[in-house]
């Protein structure tokens, strides 16, 4: 822990879970791919706003890094959460070196950084463009790089779950955990858009063919689900 009492951050988890226990109807297939220990980012699809707690509810650790925009500052339970469990404040739309610094400090020092490459919610929940960075954190960190995938926590169909007082049903597939190689054939830029495509490419595997938007028809996808 950085800085948060630990009663604090077990207090916090454990409301956390007691809601998403309340709430939702969580399977899970690949568990087994979650290292226990050690520098890690886990990368994820990200389709509502249920998603932000799963990480809580699914990784038995207390070495969570979690990334919150800036603009929740602004309201008084997301700016609570984010200081009960240390999160990280990140400016989505300019370079935040800050932010950058923080989390390959916190990785390096064995953390689990839980990130959505795409940058935002996906509107029709099917995978958009990589924006965020996350293999450029994973390779200069040297941390391994587990994807994973979430289905049913749509904001339309969770708010209709809700409202009529059923559980939403939730599924969560994590794949084998990976680790992005140098590279040094390719330029910084090329080498960037080379580990991001791999980090979508295997987040795209593990979702439903109608789910891997921008990524359907990419060539490394292809490869992946051939077992190349």
């Amino acid at each position: 822990m950085h800085g948060v009492p630990p009663m604090t951050y077990r207090l916090t988890r454990f409301l956390i879970r007691l809601f998403y226990r309340l709430a939702t109807r969580v399977k899970v297939l690949g568990a087994e791919h979650i290292p226990a220990s050690g520098g890690m980012v886990a990368v994820t699809n990200h389709v509502g706003r249920l998603d932000a707690g799963m990480p809580y509810c699914l990784i038995d650790r207390a070495d969570i890094i979690m990334l919150v925009a800036e603009k929740y500052r602004e309201v008084a339970i997301f700016r609570w959460l984010a200081r009960a469990l240390d999160g990280v404040w990140v400016d989505r739309f300019n370079a935040d070196l800050a932010a950058v610094r923080t989390c390959l400090r916190r990785l390096r020092k064995g953390g689990v950084l839980v990130i959505a490459p795409e940058g935002t919610r996906s509107p029709t929940g099917n995978l958009l463009p990589a924006r965020s960075g996350a293999g450029f954190l994973a390779a200069k960190a040297g941390v391994p790089i587990l994807p994973t995938a979430v289905t049913g926590t749509e904001d339309a169909v969770a708010r209709v779950r809700l409202k009529r007082l059923r559980r939403v049903e939730v599924l969560v597939r994590f794949g084998a955990t990976f680790q992005l190689p140098p590279r040094p054939d390719l330029d910084a830029q090329a080498r960037l858009q080379a580990y991001d495509d791999e980090i979508m490419c295997r987040i795209a595997a593990l979702l439903p063919p109608e789910r891997r938007g921008a990524y359907a028809d990419h060539p490394r996808l292809r490869e992946l689900l051939a077992g190349t």
